[in-house]
């Protein structure tokens, strides 16, 4: 190697590497200071770009879970109101039931009045004052509320709370046609001693409610028992139930010894017989009917006028056959709809009663029918109507039987609310779990990525420490190389 003293070469590569381990050591230092391993793009663009993607998942899950704690808090208040709407129907029907009772006089179903539009008021004053951060939760305005549970667009929970006014709280409910010749209309028999089928035609009944529809098939004849039996079977998907009822009335009796043949529930035929001394008091007639009530579900009562109704309350036909004692018997059904039964020898003609269906839920529904007759439903078609809290009058034992089945309803309609509540509430639980758990699974992942791992950078630091030092010491020696040259000069 040449002696020279113009180009140090050892000099420059000592200066070189010192400045590679100074540069080491400045990227250690400040991993070391900062805690992480990724300060700039120089250091790991791709890891960088990834760690910022993950910082983004990570901010949007935190805050995402704390969306789902809001949403669990406005379930919460919203359920708090439910309860006290449902305490308050509570005690509405404990006064209907008491209203109801015989023993009241009209100043006393006045008075049990009073308190039921009291409740009444505070329902529709609670529905319409619970809040949740300054919005009504319970007045029918929350109809889509969506809430954010995840880190990016359109990961959302939606659900609606339905209004607990007393306006809106109620039963819906749909009736028969009664107004043509239909199931609650009386018919001659075909024969003497024979009742006739009832009225009602074949058809394909379809009620909608709940978001759902099922269809019931109805039989020419079948009575208004069977049907609502029909209907009950798939009220466990449209929410829509029913009841039949049978009402008829038996009158324009002669006097003297009547007898006939009755048939009820189960088709058990019974024989009933009276002696009627004043065509004004058919008591003896009611009085045989009800001693087989047992055998028939029908009850018989007989008011001044001589009139004598007679009541199915499970819906099934009533038919009464050979009629004998008395000239021109009047049978009628629920729809007004009359015959006249015509004595013919000791056997009489034969009449048949249809009942009626009641359909109630606590939500609107709809029931339309194939039958162009309107044996069933009038004009094929029936939207519910409501009948709601707000309107509720006890003032009479008839309008106290109707308030139970309007408060059944409306507790139904708060039950069925505050379950989708409750079962909201362990989905937003479960939600923030999921989202906690993802969250420490990002962070995880991002610090493997972007932070530093202090055992291996401080040991870094040490050779890159020890690399200066010796640097250093080189850099000063190569610095005295050139000193050789001046003992060739001597």
């Amino acid at each position: 190697m040449s002696s020279v003293i113009n180009t140090n070469i050892a000099s420059l590569n000592a200066q070189r590497n010192l400045s590679s381990s100074q540069t080491s050591l400045q990227t250690s230092l400040q991993r070391l200071s900062s805690g992480l391993r990724i300060n700039s793009a120089k250091d790991d663009a791709a890891g960088l770009a990834i760690s910022n993607r993950m910082t983004s998942q990570i901010n949007g899950l935190n805050q995402a879970s704390r969306n789902a704690n809001d949403a669990i808090s406005m379930t919460q208040t919203a359920e708090g109101g439910l309860s006290t709407t449902s305490d308050m129907l509570q005690r509405m029907r404990d006064l209907s039931v008491q209203a109801a009772n015989g023993s009241n006089s009209s100043s006393d179903r006045a008075a049990l009045q009073k308190e039921v539009s009291q409740l009444a008021q505070e329902i529709n004053r609670t529905a319409t004052t619970t809040q949740f951060n300054g919005q009504n939760i319970l007045d029918g305005s929350m109809g889509n509320i969506q809430f954010q549970v995840g880190a990016n667009a359109n990961q959302t929970v939606g659900f609606s709370i339905a209004s607990a006014k007393a306006t809106d709280l109620g039963n819906y409910s749909v009736s028969t046609n009664a107004s043509a010749t239909s199931i609650t209309a009386a018919k001659a028999g075909t024969t003497a001693a024979t009742a006739a089928a009832n009225n009602t035609a074949s058809q394909t009944l379809t009620i909608g409610g709940n978001g759902t529809t099922s269809t019931v098939s109805v039989a020419a004849g079948d009575s208004a028992q069977t049907i609502a039996a029909s209907i009950n079977a798939s009220s466990s998907s449209t929410g829509v139930s029913a009841t039949a009822k049978t009402d008829a009335t038996l009158s324009n009796v002669g006097t003297g010894s009547v007898s006939f043949k009755l048939t009820g529930s189960n088709g058990t035929t019974v024989n009933i017989t009276g002696t009627v001394s004043n065509s004004n008091d058919l008591s003896s007639l009611a009085a045989s009917i009800n001693s087989q009530s047992s055998s028939t579900n029908i009850s018989a009562v007989a008011d001044s006028s001589g009139n004598l109704k007679l009541t199915n309350s499970d819906g099934a036909d009533i038919k009464l056959v050979g009629v004998s004692g008395t000239t021109g018997a009047k049978v009628q059904g629920a729809s007004g709809t009359q015959v006249t039964l015509a004595a013919a020898g000791s056997v009489g003609d034969a009449a048949t009663v249809g009942g009626s269906v009641s359909f109630k839920s606590s939500n609107g529904f709809t029931v339309t029918s194939t039958d162009a007759t309107s044996t069933l439903i009038s004009g094929t078609s029936a939207a519910s109507s409501l009948s709601s809290v707000a309107a509720i009058d006890v003032s009479t034992a008839s309008g106290a039987n109707n308030a139970l089945d309007v408060i059944d309803s409306a507790l139904q309609s708060i039950n069925n609310n505050r379950a989708a509540l409750g079962a909201l509430q362990n989905r937003f639980t479960s939600t923030i779990s999921n989202l906690q758990a993802s969250s420490e699974n990002l962070s995880a992942s991002r610090s493997r990525i972007q932070d530093t791992d202090f055992a291996s950078e401080s040991a870094n630091m040490t050779r890159n420490q020890i690399l200066q030092q010796a640097g250093t010491a080189m850099l000063a020696q190569a610095n005295q190389l050139p000193n050789s040259v001046m003992s060739l000069l001597r």
